[in-house]
């Protein structure tokens, strides 16, 4: 079920109603089956993969806790071994078949008779990794197993963040799940401003900009150098406006529940440095690659070689990840080797960025923006031939006409998004419309619910981030 649809709009306030209907000895009943129907809206037959792994970190969980010696790390193994082995083989069993088939085809073997098509289920990454943190954390002692597979359940299936993230532990949102809330003003006003401001950004900024940088990327010969610049700037913002624009739907849905889930986003795009944009951007990710990955390997704790190799590894890992094609692998990397830079060049210099707004911090966010934005080239772009494509048009087309497009349709909502940016520097959205006085409250809101409804229907696209 899709966020912004009208069959969610109904959806949400039904499940909500009937949530503080019933006791709370039955509300997990109701978690559990609102998820599994908005999940199998999807593609139905898809939920037995969640229920199959919901089973086997169950159990896994549970023996851990049991056990001693190496028998914990057995049934650790053989839990990660099976989220692992679900998502590569329906994540990745496209691109190593074709890499596969690829390779042969240079030595005159035709294999595209053994092709198999595998489709995605949707969130598959995201519940996986998800699970698998949590039976890390019951093999490190950190977690207590959960005994009852109804709370565990709601844990890996919870509607809001159940598709696109944020990929919570269990110490956060399981102990959400089993709190008793009552109804309380504070959380309908807050869910309900989070609601609609992430409708805001999705269909008002993200989706008003994505038609204009589908043009460039579609087609970046017939575009002037101007054009496609922008074109690359705006799809920092519409990926930005797009994810955030998401989570902000996901947390005012679970705040309207009483539960409260994690933020995703700190205003990456006002970070003085790459390593900051990634303290940041998707923070679940992060902080899961930072747990699991990164200090397993040893963190920043060893000598530079290896350092340098962890950088790489975590931010290759991690472009993979978010999808089956090498442009991801070279995204991430790219990543890495500028965290790589920027630390060298502060070690070699001395230089250490100052707090607050002064001109050197300004142009430190700007120099971030725009390397950011170059790297994202290799996350829109289809192919590496794509991606070339686009960056040499950039520098190569500087004298040609270009094709005429009303580029303020999208700049328009990239300058909003920027100032909501800066508007949201220091607390939260709905932290600082709550300290209005209720006029300029409602004059806000009505400002945003005209303009979901006047722009919603114009362009209307489907999440970034569902098709990881």
């Amino acid at each position: 079920m899709l966020f912004n649809s009208l069959h969610f709009l109904i959806f949400l306030p039904v499940l909500v109603a009937a949530y503080y209907l019933l006791p709370h000895r039955f509300r997990w009943m109701l978690i559990f089956l609102g998820s599994c129907y908005f999940y199998m809206v999807f593609v139905p037959k898809y939920i037995l993969i969640l229920f199959f792994i919901i089973l086997v970190d169950y159990i896994a969980a549970l023996t851990i806790e049991q056990v001693n010696g190496r028998l914990k790390l057995f049934y650790l193994i053989a839990s990660l071994l099976t989220n692992i082995g679900l998502l590569a083989f329906f994540k990745y069993f496209n691109f190593i078949n074709e890499n596969v088939i690829e390779l042969f085809s240079v030595f005159g073997k035709d294999l595209h008779k053994y092709n198999l098509d595998v489709i995605l289920p949707i969130g598959l990454s995201f519940h996986t990794f998800q699970s698998m943190s949590y039976t890390i954390e019951v093999y490190k002692g950190k977690q207590k197993a959960e005994k009852h597979l109804g709370y565990f359940a709601n844990y890996v299936l919870f509607f809001p963040q159940m598709v696109a993230g944020p990929i919570e532990r269990y110490s956060g949102l399981g102990n959400e799940l089993r709190k008793e809330v009552t109804p309380l003003y504070e959380n309908f006003s807050n869910g309900f401003r989070l609601i609609l401001f992430g409708f805001f950004i999705k269909m008002c900024v993200a989706d008003n900009i994505a038609p204009y940088v589908n043009e460039i990327y579609a087609d970046p010969q017939n575009f002037h150098s101007s054009q496609i610049f922008y074109g690359i700037l705006l799809f920092s913002i519409q990926i930005y406006a797009d994810f955030f624009g998401y989570s902000t739907i996901a947390l005012g849905s679970a705040r309207l529940l009483g539960v409260n889930i994690m933020d995703n986003f700190k205003t990456p795009y006002l970070s003085k440095s790459i390593g900051e944009f990634w303290s940041r951007w998707h923070i679940s990710l992060s902080s899961w690659f930072r747990d699991y990955l990164y200090i397993p390997l040893g963190g920043n704790r060893v000598k530079l070689p290896r350092w340098i190799f962890n950088i790489l590894i975590v931010f290759m890992v991690s472009g993979l990840w978010h999808g089956a094609n090498w442009t991801f692998v070279i995204w991430g990397a790219l990543h890495g080797i500028m965290i790589f830079l920027e630390r060298g060049f502060n070690y070699i210099t001395g230089f250490k960025s100052k707090a607050g707004w002064g001109i050197v911090n300004i142009l430190l966010a700007v120099k971030t923006f725009l390397i950011v934005s170059f790297i994202w080239v290799f996350f829109r772009a289809e192919s590496f031939d794509k991606a070339f494509l686009v960056l040499n048009s950039l520098f190569s087309n500087i004298h040609m006409p270009g094709v005429e497009m009303p580029v303020i349709y999208s700049v328009v909502p990239a300058i909003a998004m920027l100032i909501f940016e800066l508007f949201l520097y220091k607390s939260r959205f709905d932290v600082k419309i709550s300290n209005y006085k209720i006029p300029a409250r409602w004059t806000f809101y009505s400002v945003l619910i005209f303009c979901v409804m006047a722009l919603s229907g114009i362009h209307k696209y489907t999440f970034i981030y569902f098709q990881f």
